[in-house]
């Protein structure tokens, strides 16, 4: 059965955070639900649907952002008591709108994730969990890194507290009261967390997690061990996940997965026979999916998936077809319905263009009066800036609550903008001054109208660190601008692991001095990406690292007074030796530094590289022919008498080009760090071999591997 759903647009309220929105259980069967939502103002909404118009059933006033809103009561009876988190508070509401619950947590910090059954109520803060029951403290744990999500398996079916903690180090951690009972390793970062079928499953043990890179996964969680269920890996390069959802939106007695992206993609997957789901329907809206619940909003009988977007929209996708079939009668009255619609809809934009003008003038005549207060307006910006390892590039996304006129973007260290097939902005590049300045890149993308989401990408050069800032200006009145910054770390382009190939040649950086375990930790997290940023439990810690451009790799082990770093790539180890002395040196602490070189690394690491340069290599001489075939295509009208390969590059001319355009500067990189890779090797046995780079550079192309390992071992 095909699904056809038709997109509803109902209200909007304030700019909303993840899982904010829930739909109360229904009264009757097939009867409409009346639907909640907590904004960053600190307004809760609840409103049903009436005629087809929504109607509020209640409103609170404003207060601090709501961070999370979930839905509680007894267990096994109708869950339809509203809990929202807002700051380190606990509020409860009655259906109705009545506050019946005002809970001040014993949190520094503000509560980030929630979870609630029965009476007890599970909370997260960064990096601390709390379980309370009756409002009484019960269990604690201070995680590794940073919870993104908790969650607790159902009690009546598991006849235990199980709760579950998504953390940003790719872990879900289990817990049994205060302590870890084991860790779950995922593909990525996991930001969210559902109960299989809502219900965990047969079992109760059933968990369904999304991650930030868009990977979608089933993991059940028994006593002892996890069992992997299954993956969904993300093919389409589709935003991350934000919400989850089960709902029989086709009607068939087996529940759909609800999956809502932040690139605005809400993707329904079925269960058809096999155990891993099938992407069924999906549906682009244009801004991220804070939320996403299945149930009967607009009319009886009818179901319909709503979201509830970043800048506030509650949009439904229903099952309830757009043209009514039935005599004339019928189509009679949907056009009078229509049409009542229509006039009150423009009477209310009228009404509204009117107040702008209103507002505008009084504006005008406040700020030219002798008594004037300049005025800032202040707008909401929504940034993520992670890195992609598919492609060893940085996404910055940055999503405002309103169209975006203009994004400014300037770097203090060298680095490539990298073509998104989603971006519509025109991009232009100013010219730089980088000797005084150390400015090397000033780009501005004009967004068209409408454009409240802006995707970019761009790839760093390890060892080149500094600051990206992004200048965002709105299209609002008067112009303003608010700035984001981003740091590029010395090794940008590694990424955090649960564990390495020990039988890798290493070679290692020893430091030893009067330096504390936090000191040398904050040098860990200045030179390297996804280190949770709170000092680590305990005396020391071993944190693996991946290189996502060449597939090298680094061990990170520190304590007090002592630091050990063993990478494949010499030059990883001499980044790391360069900055941690800079950063020691500031602080003016005496480092002893030795280190212990493994020439067979070197070998190992060409060996990486060599079959990326030969490929790109290829490439960019395909690229160069593809004009001069196209003449010889033209001139001859055609292209029988070419070599098979000649013809196959004129087949493949737009994928190579594709290719080549995503990938601008990828030779140059690899030159680069094989260049980076001699002057390191010699630079350990003090040897200054820069006056050899011209000619490493001449054999470079199309050199064969053994040649090239030849070249650094005679250079010697």
């Amino acid at each position: 059965m095909e699904l056809s759903l038709a997109r509803v647009d109902y209200l909007q309220v304030g700019v909303t955070a993840q899982k904010t929105m829930r739909l109360l259980p229904a009264s009757g069967r097939a009867a409409t639900q009346k639907v909640v939502v907590g904004d960053q103002d600190g307004v809760v909404t609840c409103f049903g649907m009436k005629k087809g118009e929504p109607v509020p059933v209640f409103k609170t006033l404003p207060g601090q952002k709501i961070a999370r809103l979930e839905l509680g009561g007894a267990l096994n009876t109708p869950q339809e008591k509203i809990f929202v988190a807002t700051g380190s508070e606990v509020r409860g509401f009655t259906k109705r709108g009545k506050q019946f619950l005002s809970f001040e947590t014993n949190l520094t910090e503000n509560i980030k994730a929630m979870h609630i059954s029965g009476a007890d109520l599970f909370l997260c803060a960064s990096y601390i969990y709390n379980h309370y029951c009756d409002c009484k403290d019960k269990h604690y744990y201070l995680s590794g890194d940073k919870i993104n999500d908790v969650l607790c398996l159902p009690v009546d079916k598991v006849n235990s507290i199980t709760p579950v903690l998504a953390c940003q180090d790719r872990l879900l951690r289990v817990l049994q009261g205060s302590d870890l009972l084991y860790e779950v390793e995922v593909p990525g970062p996991p930001t969210v967390l559902a109960l299989n079928n809502g219900n965990g499953g047969d079992s109760g043990e059933e968990i369904v997690y999304g991650t930030s890179d868009g990977k979608l996964g089933l993991t059940q969680i028994t006593g002892s061990a996890p069992v992997h269920k299954w993956e969904i890996g993300n093919e389409k390069k589709r935003g991350g996940i934000l919400c989850i959802d089960s709902f029989d939106i086709v009607g068939d007695g087996v529940k759909e997965l609800l999956i809502g992206r932040d690139d605005g993609m809400l993707e329904i997957y079925s269960f058809e026979s096999v155990d891993e789901p099938v992407l069924r329907y999906d549906y682009a809206l244009s801004e991220s999916i804070a939320s996403v619940q299945g149930g009967c909003v607009g009319k009886d009988g009818y179901d319909e998936v709503l979201a509830s977007t970043y800048s506030g929209w509650l949009t439904g996708l229903t099952t309830e077809p757009v043209h009514r079939e039935g005599g004339s009668g019928e189509e009679l009255k949907l056009s009078q319905e229509m049409q009542s619609k229509i006039s009150s809809l423009r009477n209310e934009l009228e009404h509204l263009q009117m107040k702008v003008l209103q507002e505008r003038e009084k504006y005008q005549q406040s700020s030219q009066s002798s008594t004037a207060v300049s005025s800032v307006p202040t707008f909401s910006v929504n940034d993520k800036f992670t890195l992609n390892k598919d492609d060893a590039s940085y996404s910055l996304i940055l999503e405002v609550q309103t169209a975006i006129d203009n994004v400014l973007v300037q770097s203090d260290v060298p680095i490539d903008l990298l073509d998104v097939d989603k971006n519509s902005a025109v991009v232009s590049f100013s010219s730089c001054d980088s000797e005084p300045n150390s400015n090397f890149l000033l780009a501005t993308y004009r967004c068209q109208a409408n454009t409240t989401r802006l995707e970019l990408k761009i790839r760093s050069i390890e060892g080149q660190y500094g600051t990206l800032q992004a200048y965002v200006t709105p299209r609002i009145q008067p112009k303003t601008c608010q700035v984001h910054q981003y740091q590029i770390k010395p090794l940008s382009l590694h990424q955090r692991t649960h564990s390495i190939d020990h039988d890798r040649p290493m070679n290692t950086l020893m430091l030893k001095g009067q330096f504390s375990f936090a000191e040398i930790h904050s040098w860990v997290v200045f030179c390297l990406p996804e280190v949770p940023e709170k000092t680590p439990a305990g005396d020391s810690i071993t944190f693996y690292f991946q290189n996502t451009f060449l597939g090298t790799q680094l061990e990170s082990s520190y304590r007090k007074g002592e630091g050990c770093f063993k990478s494949d790539n010499i030059s990883t180890i001499s980044i790391l030796k360069d900055v941690l002395s800079k950063e020691a040196t500031k602080r003016k602490i005496n480092l002893n530094i030795s280190y212990d070189i493994n020439e067979e690394s070197v070998r190992h690491t060409l060996k990486l590289i060599h079959p990326k340069l030969e490929y790109q290599q290829l490439l960019a001489k395909k690229v160069h022919l593809i004009d001069a075939l196209r003449e010889l295509q033209v001139h001859e009208g055609n292209v029988d008498f070419l070599l098979p390969k000649y013809r196959s590059i004129l087949e493949e001319a737009d994928q190579l080009l594709e290719e080549y355009k995503k990938q601008p500067a990828h030779l140059e990189r690899l030159y680069g760090m094989i260049t980076d890779l001699f002057i390191d090797k010699f630079k350990f046995k003090g040897t200054n071999v820069k006056t050899k780079v011209p000619l490493l550079l001449e054999m470079l192309d199309g050199c064969e591997q053994d040649g090239l390992i030849a070249f650094f071992e005679a250079a010697a």
